[in-house]
Formats: C-alpha cells, structure tokens, sequence
C-alpha cells in the first residue's frame, strides 16, 4: 500500500500553490474524506485540469468506511464488476462479492494510479468550516493546520460516524465495548461470552464470522431483518484473464450487473406489492436452516420485504442455528454490571459486547462544522430535515457541495453509480465557475443555490416517495430521519439520476460577485458570461427550479 499524503509527496503538491493575506494556504478546491467520493472527486478534479486541491483526511490512510470497518467477514453486497469506478476497472476482483481487504487495496491503488498521493493530507480532520462572504471562499479549521479555498466538495458519507446508543449501565460494563466500524483486533474473542448488538449489515457478517470461536454468543434482535442468500464465489482465473485481455467481457458483465438492477427498481418504488415473490424466497432461504419453528417465528420479520436493506449472507441462518448462540428477540434496555437486560426481561451474563447499532446517516456530525453565509451551522439549516438540490448543494452554503448527499442512497444497486453521478455535477459546477471567474483570476464569483430551487427538488422528491416500499412497507428504518421523512433514498433509477445531475442549471443558483474598489471595477471586463449571470439573477423563483 502507499504511504502517507503528507510526507514527501505532500509537501511536493503543496509546492506554488497562493496564500492568502493572513498567510494561509489558499487552495480551488478543498475535498472532505479520502473513500470512494472524496478519491473519485480527486480523480475527476485532475481530469478537469484542476490541480489547486487538497484532499483532507482524519485518518492516517485513505479508505473511508472500507478502512474503518474491519471486522470479521466484512464485505460489500453488491458485486465487485459493479462496486468500482468506471473510469478504473479491475479485471482482477478475486470474489463475485468483494470482502473488505480488496476493497480498500482497489482505493489504495486508486489513488496511486491517478497521482492523488500528491494531494492528499492524511491527519487533518477538519474542525471548521466558515464562509467568508466578503472574500467569497471558505476558511478551514483542521487538526494539522488552517487554509482556505474557494470551493469545497464534503465526501465524508454517511457511513463515517458510528452511532453509539444511550443504554443505561453501559459506560460501568466491566468488560469489552466496541462499535462494528470501530473493531479493536487487539481483543482476543475465543472462548468469550459475547453480545452481538443489533442485526443489521454488519451483524450479519459478524456472526457467522465469530460464532464458531467464542463460548457463546448472544444476537440482540430489535427487528429481524429480510435476508438473501449471498451467491458469492471466487472468480476464475481464466475469468479473470478475459477481463485483462478482452475488456469488453469486463464492461458486458458490468452492464449486465446494471441492467438487472434497473428492472428491479419499480418494484421497490411504485408496485411494493411485486416484491411478494422475493419475499417467499427469503422465507425458503431460511426455512433451510432453521428448522426451529419458534427460532423461526423470531426471525421472520412483519414488515415488507425492502422496507429496510435486503440483507445478503448465506452464512447468517446456519449459524443462528449453532446450539452454542441465543437470539433474544427484543432489544437492548439497560446493562447491570455484566448483565444484560432486553426489553422483554431476557438476561445474558456476557464478557465483551459488539454494538452493531448504525451510523449517523440523518444527523451526520460534519453538520455542526460547516457555517454558511447567514451564520447558521449546516445542522441547524437542516434541523427539519436534509435536504439538497439534486443532493449536491445546500440553502445558504455558496460553492459547497456534498457527495452522497441527501436523497442519494440505493436500495438495490451500487452506490458508486451515484457517486460518478455527482462527479458529473460537480465538474460542471466548477467549469460554471470558471467561465464566470473570467477564466483569469479565480475567486472572484460564488454560486449559491436558490432555496426555492432546493424546497421544489425536495417536494418532487418527497412526492415520489410516498410510494415507495421505504415508506409505505411498515418499518422504521435508518433510512428515515427523527421527523420520520425518508430523507436517505433515492426513489428512482441510477440512470434517471445521471440525467438530472448531467449539467448545472444557472437559473438554479444565484450568481454572487465579489466586490471590487471602486476604480478596479470601473476597469473591469465584462466576464463572457456576464449576460447569463444576470439573467440566472433575474429568473423566477419557481421556474428555474428541478
């Protein structure tokens, strides 16, 4: 793997690059998170010709989520042809379902292929970011330093911050705590009375994982998840070869991988009830290991199939069925001493609790260090709920934008299709910019998204939804947030998405100029695009919007 960005290489990229008055470094763009977005945004930066960037990270390598979880069985449920770049094949994906050493090997080589080594500031996790209206660019607070930048792409995702529950009695437990993303490999598990909390992606792959090693284990169901069997194989060498010599075989399965998984679509947002046929399969996957019928009845969920992710393991079944692993069927209420209570009175005497318990998906803590042009944190913008247009930028955050932002998740196909997506959109963005800027000096111009533009995209949004089998199959899930709006999904195909996200519409956004002295701008030439910027100012409220 490589090393750091803020070594050798980095200092090399930092090389000629402005400061501001203060003597801060001053970069184009500043891209938050170094996984699939903030490397994909790098990547798409450079094919832009854009080289004034700096990639900050909080860790010491890059990898997003793939480098924090690391748990036992980790791997990605959607296949390897698919989850990976357009732009950066792999003919050499060793499994139909890639577990999470290849994935993040596939980012670590990412970054090397396409020179973003360079750019990237390893350590820096930022503390604050502040719009200053007067200059037009943003001021960056981060833990190895301050600079600012006239643009800043946020690709934290939403999968960057575990979610720790409030349980009372659980800071005195007198044995091991630790959340999935945060696994402590230093923890010896075997021969250890262990309490998997919660039964979501990452506990399903956990517990076939550690089963067979610990003395027992305890699974905390508060809902049971639908699950799939996962058709997980390792990839044929020869396989593997056509891939290299014939890429055009790499590029028909990965269109075939798509394809499937646009057809499935309207199920899951228009006609729920087709899903009644996988529903019947997902109970066969189970009959055939759980034999149990009362093990049985907990595991069977009473919500529609797709309300919550569809679950993939082949493994999960098989290992509840373990004489050696209770399901309690009811979540946990409080901790006594070693002893765990659910909700129904159940009692576990345990050593180490794993706390499978979720991520801030609706409430991400970046939130809170973004200040806009008002004043106001990004949180407090989004206190009723998160909402973006096209999920790209935010009401009163001039030249920000996020990837993988509000309403952009999948329930059934690849994220990096998104991703790709939003890259789109944010290279139109800065090419809007450039030819506002002049194409000389850059700085000189912001654009801020009209709130009227935002609040149509979201009712249009919204309004699509109110089918879906997100909202309308009878569970709570994480995909909804504490107003209980689906404020996660997406609720349409990946290639309706590409086309909403192809170009930046200029009557969308306001146009705002930094001003000059006076004398300057009596001298000033017109910017080519001078014409379209008044009439974007000049655009109705409502027409311009999505």
């Amino acid at each position: 793997m490589g090393s750091g960005g803020d070594g050798k290489a980095g200092k090399a990229g930092r090389a000629g690059r402005a400061g501001d008055a203060d003597g801060r470094e001053h970069v184009r763009v500043a891209v938050i998170g170094s996984g699939f977005g903030g490397l994909g945004a790098a990547v798409r930066l450079r094919r832009e010709g854009i080289t004034d960037f700096v990639v900050l990270e909080r860790a010491d390598s890059v990898g997003g989520t793939w480098r924090d979880n690391s748990y036992p069985g980790c791997a990605c449920d959607v296949p390897s042809h698919l989850y990976s770049f357009s732009f950066a094949p792999n003919p050499d994906w060793p499994r139909t379902f890639s577990g999470q050493p290849a994935i993040r090997e596939y980012l670590e080589h990412v970054a090397d292929t396409f020179g973003l080594r360079p750019h990237i500031r390893l350590r820096h996790e930022v503390r604050m970011m502040r719009w200053d209206e007067r200059e037009l660019r943003w001021e960056i607070e981060t833990s190895a330093g301050d600079l600012t930048a006239d643009v800043v792409v946020s690709a934290t995702g939403p999968l960057s911050d575990p979610k720790m529950p409030d349980i009372p009695g659980l800071a005195d437990f007198p044995g091991k705590v630790f959340h999935s993303a945060r696994w402590d490999h230093d923890y010896d598990l075997r021969g250890k009375r262990v309490a998997m909390i919660g039964t979501g992606a990452s506990a399903i792959q956990i517990v076939p994982a550690i089963a067979p090693d610990v003395e027992r284990l305890t699974l905390f169901q508060r809902t049971p998840p639908w699950v799939m069997p996962r058709t997980d194989r390792a990839i044929s060498a020869v396989e593997r070869w056509l891939h290299r010599q014939l890429p055009f075989t790499r590029a028909a399965r990965r269109g075939a991988l798509w394809g499937i998984r646009e057809l499935q679509v309207s199920a899951f947002t228009k006609h729920p009830g087709r899903l009644g046929l996988v529903e019947s399969l997902a109970k066969a996957n189970m009959a055939r290991s759980i034999k149990d019928p009362e093990l049985r009845a907990k595991l069977t969920p009473s919500y529609r199939i797709g309300c919550k992710r569809i679950l993939l393991s082949s493994e999960y079944y098989p290992a509840l069925a373990r004489p050696d692993v209770d399901v309690v069927a009811s979540g946990l209420r409080e901790v006594r001493g070693s002893v765990l209570v659910a909700a129904d009175g159940t009692e576990a005497e345990v050593d180490a609790i794993i706390l499978g318990t979720g991520f801030h998906v609706t409430d991400m803590p970046i939130a809170d260090r973004v200040v806009g042009a008002d004043g106001r944190t990004l949180a407090e913008a989004w206190k009723d709920g998160m909402q973006a247009l096209r999920g790209a930028t935010a009401a009163g955050f001039p030249n920000w934008m996020t990837i993988i932002g509000p309403n952009t998740g999948l329930g059934n196909s690849s994220m990096i299709l998104m991703i790709e997506s939003q890259l789109n959109y944010m290279a139109d963005y800065l090419r809007q910019l450039s030819v506002l800027d002049g194409g000389g000096a850059r700085g000189r111009t912001a654009l801020a998204v009209r709130p009227s533009a935002v609040n149509h995209w979201n009712r249009q949004v919204q309004a699509r939804m109110e089918r879906t089998v997100w909202n309308t199959g009878g569970c709570t899930s994480w995909y909804l947030d504490a107003q209980g709006r689906n404020t996660t999904v997406w609720p349409g195909t990946t290639g309706e998405f590409r086309k909403e996200t192809r170009n930046v519409d200029l009557s969308e956004y306001e146009v705002v100029r930094r001003r000059e002295p006076v004398h300057a701008a009596a001298a000033a030439v017109p910017a080519p695009a001078e014409a379209v910027a008044k009439a974007s100012a000049k655009a109705p409220a409502e027409e311009g919007a999505a």
